[in-house]
């Protein structure tokens, strides 16, 4: 009797969780068409009532950006005339000639070429001033215009006319345009006796084959007793790609059948787990992994997951927060929406996804305001917001005058000028700028100024009281000595800031004769954040007492 009657209090039990999920559907699908219909009537009473003329697509447009801008920032809505832009190739190739182009003062340059690319090959500077294109002249053009004018199916041709500082008159040049394939290891080498060091820019198609090709090229050319006996790998300013490549890279270290990242969403039937594959490379050799606010999405699990396998320690500042899934549907009319339809989780259970927005961008959370979560070794982690690096380094900042340098061109241009009478560099490791007092000299023979934040805030102020005297009198003699002190102050900035300019300077030169390659090479030469990733894997103390290895 007893039996029976827990038989039918389970039932029951189940009968009302089925009818109360009933009614909690039918109480939704009457809010879904409530406000469906309420919307429509809301439009139709505007369209026809409001005192001017109202475009019905400008307006239904503004509700539907309203609706999908309150969720996150990658939820959209693609009209038919913005759908080519959305059309990317899982590997992200594109063709053209492979340089891009900067624009000063309504003149165009090319710069950023890329070794190998069609550009190189036909002869192409950075630098050079492209005159037109095709026959049709482009000065004023914006540089989104001019990189479509290069861009076109490979092996197409393409007429450059051009003028170099070191010819007087223009040089026309016809390049074949080309697939373009931006090396997603730009520069893997040994940084230190026995440390190897890897760069990863992009998560395109080979990324995790070309890291393991680099380390065992690494491992095979090491002399007796400089062994490898650490990696760094180095993901700052890698806003991620292709996930497939993600797990691959885990997989190097990991050992195979684990899992690496699951995704979880509305509809449970499409949730999907990601286990690592292959026969692992190494699954001893102590890692470091380079993040930076800009580290994001596959870069995030890729840091994230070897964290919580306590494979790798992790260096430099919380990565960006984006772990989230987005698919495309069709509307009809060639319309479309992205919608975000589920979260990347890492083997802890932990979501690298930021939970607070602002103006599109994920926001800081304070670590207290973030869920727990435990490392193989029973470390603790944090959900929330990206991925809190193990060892925190300041994030390196660039100066006011230099941003503005950079901003304005003032160093791209003096380098055009440098590599005129300069034919070659022998050595990377040898090489310094010593002209400092030359491009000093140059930059204010460009009448270079700029702006501080504070002197901004100064000029908004003067142009809201430049039509109220009464308040202009009482403010401006203090407005007059603000504007003097930040003079002053910034009098001494070339000298201040002398280190900092030269590395700016000392990387365009280089990358002009070694291009990314020997810019990534050089920038290492300085790099606080390398050189601490160096000093955790030389201290196998450190290393373990970091990642709980007893």
């Amino acid at each position: 009797m007893k039996k029976s009657s827990k038989y039918i209090i389970i039932t029951c039990i189940g009968l009302f969780s089925l009818s109360a999920f009933k009614l909690y559907e039918n109480d939704r699908l009457f809010e879904i068409s409530k406000n469906i219909e309420l919307f429509v009537s809301v439009f139709r009473e505007l369209n026809k009532n409001y005192v001017d003329d109202v475009d019905p697509s400008t307006l239904m447009r503004t509700g539907i950006d309203a609706m999908v801008g309150s969720l996150d920032p990658y939820t959209n809505y693609i009209t038919e005339s913005q759908v080519e832009r959305y059309r990317i190739s899982d590997d992200e190739r594109f063709q053209g000639i492979g340089a891009s182009v900067a624009v000063i003062d309504s003149k165009v340059f090319l710069s950023d070429l890329l070794e190998g690319g069609a550009a190189e090959k036909g002869g192409l500077n950075a630098g050079d001033e492209i005159i037109s294109i095709n026959g049709e002249l482009i000065k004023g053009k914006n540089k989104e215009d001019v990189l479509i004018m290069l861009r076109g199916v490979a092996g197409s041709p393409v007429k450059l006319v051009v003028s170099r500082n070191d010819s007087d008159k223009d040089e026309t040049i016809t390049v074949e345009r080309d697939e373009i394939n931006i090396p997603n290891v730009p520069y893997a080498g040994v940084v230190d006796k026995g440390i190897a060091y890897i760069n990863l820019t992009t998560f395109t198609d080979n990324a995790a084959a070309n890291i393991s090709k680099e380390l065992k090229r690494m491992k095979r050319e090491a002399k007796e007793g400089e062994e490898i006996k650490g990696v760094i790998i180095d993901l700052r300013h890698n806003g991620g790609g292709l996930l497939r490549e993600a797990v691959a890279i885990c997989n190097i270290f990991m050992p195979k059948g684990e899992e690496v990242v699951f995704t979880r969403g509305k509809l449970k039937e499409k949730d999907q787990s990601f286990k690592t594959m292959s026969v692992p490379e190494d699954l001893d050799i102590p890692i470091t992994v380079l993040v930076d606010k800009k580290s994001a999405s596959a870069s995030e699990i890729v840091s994230g997951v070897l964290q919580d396998k306590d494979r790798a320690v992790i260096v430099g500042q919380r990565s960006y927060g984006k772990g989230l899934v987005q698919n495309i549907f069709e509307l009809g009319y060639n319309n479309r929406v992205k919608i975000t339809t589920s979260k990347y989780y890492i083997p802890s259970g932990r979501c690298i996804q930021g939970v607070e927005y602002a103006n599109g961008e994920p926001v800081d959370i304070p670590d207290n305001k973030r869920t727990k979560f435990k490392t193989k070794n029973g470390r603790s982690v944090l959900d929330g917001g990206g991925v809190t690096p193990d060892v925190k380094t300041p994030a390196a900042e660039v100066n006011d005058i230099t941003k503005a340098l950079l901003d304005q061109n003032i160093i791209f241009s003096y380098v055009n000028e440098y590599v005129l009478k300069n034919d070659s560099i022998k050595d990377i490791d040898l090489f310094s700028f010593a002209k400092y007092d030359e491009f000093v000299a140059y930059a204010k023979k460009k009448n270079f100024t700029y702006l501080t934040p504070g002197e901004a805030e100064i000029k908004a102020l003067e142009e809201v009281i430049k039509d109220k005297n009464e308040m202009k009198s009482q403010v401006s003699a203090d407005i007059s000595s603000m504007k003097n002190k930040f003079t002053a102050a910034k009098a001494n900035d070339f000298v201040k800031y002398k280190d900092e300019i030269v590395r700016h300077i000392e990387k365009e030169i280089i990358s002009r004769y070694f291009y990314q390659k020997g810019a990534t090479k050089l920038a290492l030469r300085r790099d606080k954040e390398v050189e601490e990733a160096i000093a955790i894997l030389k201290d196998k103390t450190r290393y373990n007492s970091i990642l709980g290895i007893k």
